[in-house]
């Protein structure tokens, strides 16, 4: 059986032989993908939908925190290992969570595993990234990572903007939602971002031990799954008897927890797929390799025997050359195509969020004018949070989908202009892209005491009374009587109501320009970082393309020099060289063949 290392070893072993220095580092960059592939599948949800409870339930181990009073604000990442371990990851200086929280320097701090979840919770959590535990669990031995993450939805949802920040580098999502009640808006708004951005969707409903309708509600979250198109798996589960069965080690309870058909799935769905998909990538790169290397071989070799067709094939080999020169140094139409591309999302960036922004100022304007905005601004602030976090999140759906159009749109155009196929492009999650929402400034709720409800009644009274009582005694009344009282009261009202009145109207003045210094700052901070991200892959791409036209001139280049060599071999020396060209052309041969079994093994699971 021909292993995929072992042919990344000849491969390696005969690109140092033809002195190709730049295919051996490609080679070595397709050997580390394929030796740790990585299967990372985030699990999220609003907070309280029993997540944590289920990473728990899968591992077998209480690695992540479960209370009715906590809620996990940083991801732990749940990996294989030899043996059981934990590590914190720490910052070590600058704000935590902050804008620039990418260029914060962290350190790792190993802990006891069943400290893990004290941890996350207690003092110092503030200042943690995220929490990794390896355990030597058969769910993870095939690269498996499951992450457990904030809550998306609910309080804090800026936090949740990591989680959507996470998606593009996952290879499956699993939306938890509990049994006592079907999907809410959040969560199903949530499906459409995941679904655009990561390849496989999964649903889990939990907590069916604790629930007796939990048949009707997943059968309503599967006609809610239908009637916006989405594809995606459901599946019923109880952590908490899958914990139990563990304990007790009863199988028929594992079974009926649900826990071993999601188990199932995970494998043939999730990590056997990515396995498929890091063979196909390996698989690319070995068969790019080798037609480079066969290239200068095959044409000194012709050359050789065939003296005669000498001048046609350097002819022909040149021509080759000089369209990949031309290719790789002028400003060809992939070029044109990527420069344009870009400047035109960065300002489709540019306008999609402060479209949105103006969406949302609208809609919270409404709302201050509606009412009073001090007495419920920590509602407003909450609601403004969800619904910032809404339109930041699907701005960063949408500008993740462009992206990729675009990189589509540029390998095209450079394998129209003649460049050989392109390796995958992988570009990473941008980290904390998405967490640079500031906090909404607190505004004067309005509550008065009662001396300062007295004073300004009193101040309106007090020229009722007196203008009153000044008419009334013209009538040998006294100033202050039955009649002037009545006036004070009247006029004190009034005061006081106007003076309500215009109190209301400077807080809701307020709030209006806190809402829209705020939303101005979302603005900045996420495109800033939307925009980085596409300045990104716009040099990945780059790079990547130029790579592939350079090896291709490269290849060219040695293939000219092999066949102009071979006109200067004497008869002896052409001989032996003959020999050790066919020698080359064989062990090149054999391993194209295993080339083409690997990538015959891989086809059946795609």
């Amino acid at each position: 059986m021909v292993t995929s290392a072992h042919v990344v070893d000849r491969a390696m072993a005969l690109a140092e032989v033809c002195e190709r220095p730049d295919l051996h580092r490609r080679l070595i960059q397709a050997r580390a993908r394929s030796a740790a592939p990585g299967v990372r599948v985030l699990v999220v949800g609003e907070p309280k939908q029993g997540k944590s409870s289920l990473v728990n339930a899968l591992v077998g181990a209480p690695v992540c925190p479960v209370a009715d009073d906590v809620a996990t604000v940083v991801p732990t990442v749940v990996r294989a290992g030899e043996q059981p371990s934990a590590t914190l990851v720490v910052t070590t200086g600058g704000e935590p969570g902050g804008p620039a929280a990418d260029d914060v320097p962290t350190e790792r701090v190993p802990v006891p595993i069943e400290q893990v979840a004290a941890r996350v919770t207690g003092a110092g959590a503030e200042r943690l990234v995220q929490a990794e535990v390896e355990l030597p669990r058969q769910l993870l031995a095939g690269g498996l990572e499951l992450v457990d993450t904030a809550g998306v939805g609910g309080v804090g949802a800026a936090r949740a903007l990591r989680t959507v920040d996470l998606l593009p580098s996952a290879d499956a999502v699993v939306l938890v939602t509990d049994a006592s009640q079907e999907f809410t808006a959040p969560e199903m708004a949530f499906l459409e971002q995941a679904r655009a951005l990561c390849p496989t969707v999964i649903c889990v409903l939990t907590k069916t031990d604790a629930c007796p309708d939990w048949r009707t509600i997943a059968d309503l979250d599967r006609a809610h799954l239908a009637g916006r198109g989405i594809e995606a798996p459901l599946f019923c589960v109880s952590s908490a008897l899958a914990q139990l069965a563990v304990q007790h080690r009863d199988r028929e309870l594992h079974e009926e927890s649900g826990i071993a058909e999601l188990v199932t799935h995970l494998r043939r769905e999730v990590v056997d797929r990515a396995e498929t998909l890091a063979r196909r990538s390996l698989v690319h790169d070995l068969a790019a390799v080798t037609e480079h290397l066969s290239l200068a071989v095959r044409s000194e070799l012709a050359g050789l025997q065939d003296p005669a067709g000498r001048e046609e094939l350097v002819r022909g080999l040149e021509e080759a050359k000089a369209a990949a020169d031309d290719l790789r140094r002028r400003s060809a139409r992939w070029q044109q195509v990527l420069g344009d591309g870009v400047t035109d999302l960065l300002s489709d960036i540019d306008f999609d969020l402060r479209d949105r922004s103006r969406v949302v100022t609208r809609e919270a304007e409404e709302a201050i004018d509606a009412r009073d905005p001090g007495p419920v601004w920590g509602e407003l602030a909450e609601w403004l949070d969800r619904r910032i976090a809404a339109a930041v999140a699907d701005s960063y759906v949408w500008a993740e989908q462009r992206s990729e159009w675009l990189a589509e749109r540029v390998i095209e155009q450079f394998a129209r202009d003649g460049g050989a196929a392109v390796p995958a492009l992988s570009v990473g999650a941008a980290g904390d892209a998405l967490e640079s929402l500031v906090d909404l400034p607190e505004i004067d709720d309005g509550a008065m005491t009662l001396r300062e409800r007295t004073l300004i009644g009193l101040r309106g009274s007090y020229t009722g009374v007196l203008m009153t009582g000044l008419v009334t005694s013209l009538a040998g009344m006294a100033i202050i009587n039955p009649v002037s009282l009545a006036a004070g009261v009247l006029l004190g009202r009034k005061a006081y109501n106007d003076d309500k009145k215009q109190r209301i109207a400077r807080r809701q003045s307020e709030a209006k320009a806190v809402v829209r210094r705020h939303l101005d700052e979302v603005v900045f901070q996420v495109g800033k970082q939307l925009k980085d991200r596409l300045r990104t892959v716009q040099r990945t791409l780059r790079d990547l393309i130029t790579d592939t036209a350079e090896e291709m001139s490269r290849s060219l280049a040695d293939a000219v020099a092999a066949a102009q060599r071979s006109t200067k071999e004497a008869t002896a020396e052409r001989d032996a060289r003959i020999r050790s060209l066919r020698l080359r052309l064989e062990q090149l041969d054999r391993l194209a063949a295993d080339v083409r079994q690997l990538s015959r093994v891989a086809v059946p699971s795609a």
